[in-house]
C-alpha cells in the first residue's frame, strides 16, 4: 500500500543569516553613552543604586564611559534589559540595547 498526499504543497519560509542569529543570540548589552547633560556622581549613583556596582566599578565605567564615549554595563536578556534600560533612562541617562 502507498501512502502519499498528492497535490499538498508545503510552504517554505526562509530567513537571512541576520534574523536567524537575531533569534538565537541569547545575550544582549545594555549600553551607557556618554553625554554632555549628566555628572560623575549621577552616573556613578544610578550603577550603584540600579545595577548593583560598588562605587569604585562604577567609577571605572564612568571613565570608560567618559573616555570612549560607552561603555557596556550589563549583559542578559532583552527583556532583562529592557527594564533597566527603561530605569535609566528615566534618571536622565542616555542607554540603548545591543
Amino acid at each position: 500500500m502507498n501512502i502519499y498526499s498528492a497535490g499538498t504543497e508545503t510552504e517554505v519560509e526562509s530567513f537571512t543569516l541576520e534574523e536567524i542569529l537575531a533569534g538565537i543570540k541569547v545575550n544582549h548589552r545594555l549600553i551607557l553613552w556618554n553625554d554632555d547633560v549628566n555628572t560623575f556622581e549621577h552616573v556613578i549613583y544610578c550603577l550603584v543604586k540600579y545595577l548593583d556596582y560598588n562605587p569604585s566599578q562604577a567609577e571605572k565605567i564612568a571613565w570608560t564611559i567618559h573616555n570612549d564615549g560607552k561603555c557596556a554595563v550589563l549583559e542578559g536578556s532583552f527583556t532583562e534589559l529592557e527594564v533597566y534600560r527603561k530605569i535609566l533612562q528615566q534618571e536622565g541617562l542616555t542607554v540603548s540595547i545591543d
